[in-house]
């Protein structure tokens, strides 16, 4: 037999060998708690595998999938990757729009996509020449499963090379149209592996899995790290802080956006007790507050590990896990992973200063091979000694750990002076009375773009706009002191918890009245 670089094998290959032991534990959904071994998710796989095997499907066929977080959605995510097609999770809330637009980009030839839906994904799917769409419910029922079931429980993982795609991830798309990013099997193996061992991970960890699976975080990190590990997972389809909080004293790695952190920290539970067993907590996908940061640790005696990746490179840099490494510092996002190169540029591609703000350029076997049909695209985001330009922009400072300042799309340029929005919101963040804030720019017909902020008060607290930009105007440069700022409820988020700039942008085009 060949080498074989599918990841699945990889995977299988790390399952403990009491195959009979719990893998995987059911948290709440319907007949919660159910249990899946580690014999299970072999032999569950290996039937979707077979019946995908059974469509004839063409080489490198994708198959994209819309449902509900369940054990099943991530069997089939593993039994396409036996199968040796290519694994296209779609968001749960995209719409008929949306969707359409990945079904036309992608050409998949398999859909599956939640039974309520059946009916306006499937007319978009044929017509855009899909030949097969399945359902998957949430308890375990729908097309794909009793199809399978049809099939033998045994499979022979399709032989992959390293460079062989394994999944697209479509970018959240805020500035014009989402790009599919094509990550391989080695991009994801290498990844997985390198987590394995800078996060410490060790026999007997058991992680609570409670961020979706159509994303980088949940699907990737999470799902690869206990699965590589050989660890048991207790799953929640749905974040619930109380429930957590329950399981917490049988867990020992638990991975969330800042959003999840904010919620259980606003659980009476959640204290040092409850937190005893815990070995680890991860926070990604979204800047996390210091204030959440100091919260945390003053309150579980944990200091949450903060790292970066995106779609298209998987995880990045990360705060140490090991002390010895250095310690965790709030506000950055650690270093660069072993065989990962970060690096900080400016306008001119010329190598930024240490501690000076630039654009966030990388380069590692966990970078993706590009964007789905996209060559001009893919070409642009790439320098010409193949650095991938990540869009962040940000810094390095003397000790080595990067700290992310915002998205060079979010940058605002006013009267030709560069203001960056997260230094604004790191100093609205510390007044009085703010929980949190979003800086933006709007178009101007002096300055180009105006500075304008986005407030969140904190619960009983009403803070005063004009006093915040006072208190600014004797911390900070005139020329990034806001215009005008607005308190409001709460700020828009997609369901990965970050901001969405785009809608306050669109909000506040016409303000200045250019």
């Amino acid at each position: 037999m060949s080498h074989n670089d599918n990841l699945f094998v990889a995977l299988r290959d790390a399952f403990p060998a009491q195959r009979g032991r719990t893998a995987i534990e059911t948290a709440d959904g319907p007949g919660a708690p159910l249990f899946y071994t580690w014999a299970d998710i072999d032999r569950a796989t290996a039937m979707i595998a077979n019946l995908l095997a059974s469509l004839q499907l063409p080489s490198g066929a994708r198959v994209a999938v819309q449902t509900e977080k369940s054990v099943e959605a991530l069997l089939l995510y593993l039994a396409v990757l036996r199968a040796g097609y290519v694994f296209l999770p779609l968001n749960t809330a995209y719409q008929a729009a949306e969707i359409e637009y990945f079904i036309g980009n992608a050409e998949p030839s398999v859909v599956v996509c939640s039974g309520k839906n059946f009916g306006w994904v499937s007319k978009i799917a044929f017509k855009a020449g899909t030949r097969h769409v399945f359902t998957l419910n949430e308890d375990r029922s729908g097309t794909l499963l009793e199809r399978a079931a049809w099939h033998a429980d045994r499979h022979e993982p399709a032989v992959k090379h390293a460079d062989d795609l394994a999944a697209i991830l479509y970018t959240s798309g805020t500035t014009g149209r989402s790009k599919g990013a094509m990550l391989t099997h080695g991009n994801l193996l290498s990844n997985a592996r390198v987590l394995k061992s800078y996060w410490g991970w060790t026999e007997g960890d058991v992680l609570i899995h409670a961020l979706p699976i159509f994303h980088v975080h949940g699907l990737f990190v999470a799902s690869h790290g206990a699965l590589l590990n050989g660890s048991k997972m207790i799953w929640l389809a749905k974040f619930d802080p109380a429930a957590v909080v329950r399981r917490l004293p049988e867990a020992t790695v638990f991975m969330g956006v800042p959003t999840l952190y904010v919620r259980l920290l606003a659980e009476p539970g959640f204290t040092r007790e409850a937190c005893r067993r815990m070995r680890l907590f991860v926070a990604g996908s979204a800047p996390l507050l210091i204030e959440t940061f100091n919260e945390f640790r003053e309150r579980t005696g944990h200091t949450i590990l903060e790292r970066y990746g995106m779609s298209e490179t998987v995880m990045l840099t990360s705060n140490p896990y090991d002390p010895k490494d250095g310690e965790r510092r709030g506000g950055t996002v650690g270093f660069p992973l072993p065989g990962v190169g970060v690096r900080v540029s400016d306008d001119k591609g010329q190598p930024c200063a240490s501690g000076e703000i630039g654009g966030i350029e990388v380069k590692g076997p966990n970078v993706f091979h590009g964007y789905w049909r996209m060559p001009e695209k893919t070409k642009e985001e790439f320098t010409a000694d193949g650095w991938f330009k990540t869009g962040d922009v940000g810094k390095i400072d003397e000790r080595g750990y990067v700290t992310i300042v915002g998205r060079s799309k979010d940058l605002i340029i006013t009267g030709g002076y560069n203001v960056y929005p997260a230094e604004i919101e790191g100093y609205l963040n510390e007044m009085e009375g703010v929980a949190e804030s979003a800086v933006i720019g709007a178009p101007h017909p002096d300055f180009g773009e105006g500075v304008v902020a986005v407030v969140v008060a904190r619960p009983g607290a009403k803070p005063d706009a004009a006093a915040l930009i006072a208190a600014l105007k004797s911390r900070i440069a005139n020329f990034k002191v806001p215009k005008h700022l607005f308190v409001v409820d709460d700020l828009p988020r997609n369901t990965m918890g970050k901001v969405q700039k785009n809608l306050l942008r669109d909000k506040h085009k016409g303000l200045f009245g250019a």
